[in-house]
């Protein structure tokens, strides 16, 4: 069976590291038709705009797209190409998993946690204004369909992946109607999954938990806003961006993504960590119901991570990007 996937190369170190991927990806005898198209600055001059409606129209088509960074160009009216992608195409879920690889320098171990951000509102809708000269104001949306809709998305990754856990994050203490509504509707749907143990956290207290005690988490839901900062957290507390995946995901559409930017300064020099966007690749092969082949690249990573004989120079190392790529290709043998 072949499979037909929009290939966006990105910007800045974005064609380096997709190129790895797709060897890696290839490498694991999935047959995949790679449909390419540009997107971000480097289509500005001749289209007028980072986001031709080509790359739109590709995504509808194939259903499934693999991204790299794009660098948001200033001054066209795009708050970002990222944001942008998500709304014209409704992905409302943000899945940003992350796990401890051994040969990783880290502050901890095993960890093992996955979030589950809401992607469509929250205060990222972005309703702003002034208020006269000295003040601005920005409107936070929570709607009871969005909330319910993620939440239900965060226990069915769960149960589909053998987790044990969800835990909604909000600060409904203090904002009782958006993130009281948030809360409420995650309790709602919690019932409907007595196989899964549920509970909530306020963010701050979140964050003070997942630096002290991370190992007591699982799947984290949350708004847009929180969703963005905690997966951050979690990224730190395995190594950084260079090591994170990413996936944007709707009913019909998924997006997956590296979740680091562009690096501009590092173009063109072969020399950027590619593991974020090959383990974008994993969820994307996951997604497609090739699991085996999935694991398969995950066993390659995490083996050339823990020699640490051909990795990047972020993890010690002196490989290139396509080195380390070779490197995974044969571990994975």
């Amino acid at each position: 069976m072949a499979y037909n996937v929009t290939l966006i190369p990105g910007d800045g170190i974005g064609p380096e590291i997709s190129e790895a991927a797709l060897r890696v990806i290839e490498a694991t005898g999935v047959n995949i038709n790679w449909e390419v198209v540009e997107a971000g600055e480097k289509v500005m001059a001749e289209c007028g705009t980072p986001l031709p409606d080509s790359v739109l129209e590709s995504i509808k088509k194939n259903k499934v797209a693999l991204k790299g960074p794009i660098t948001t160009p200033i001054g066209t009216g795009f708050r970002s190409v990222n944001v942008a992608l998500r709304k014209a195409l409704n992905l409302y879920a943000n899945l940003r998993p992350t796990r401890s690889f051994e040969g990783v320098k880290s502050r901890y171990e095993g960890i093992n946690l996955v979030v589950v951000r809401e992607n469509t509102e929250d205060l990222y809708a972005g309703i702003e204004h002034m208020v006269g000269d000295d003040a601005a104001e920005s409107i936070k949306i929570i709607t009871r369909k969005a909330s319910e809709r993620i939440v239900r998305f965060a226990f069915e990754y769960a149960r589909e992946e053998g987790r044990r856990k969800v835990t909604a994050v909000h600060k409904a203490n203090i904002m009782k109607c958006t993130d009281g509504l948030f809360l409420e509707s995650a309790r709602k749907v919690a019932q409907e999954y007595p196989d899964i143990e549920f509970e909530d956290r306020i963010v701050d207290n979140m964050s003070m938990q997942l630096v002290m005690k991370p190992e007591l988490y699982d799947v984290l839901v949350l708004p847009n806003l929180y969703g963005d900062i905690v997966s951050d957290i979690c990224a730190g507390l395995v190594g950084g961006l260079g090591i994170a995946p990413g996936a944007n995901i709707g009913d019909e559409i998924a997006l997956f993504e590296s979740v680091h930017g562009s690096a501009p300064k590092h173009a063109g020099q072969n020399k950027v960590n590619p593991t974020a966007i090959i383990l974008s690749g994993v969820l994307m092969l996951k997604h497609l119901g090739e699991k085996e082949a999935a694991d398969r690249i995950v066993a390659g990573v995490a083996r050339v991570l823990k020699e640490g004989k051909k990795v990047t120079y972020d993890q010690g190392g002196t490989a290139s990007t396509s080195e380390m790529a070779d490197a995974i290709i044969a571990a994975m043998q």
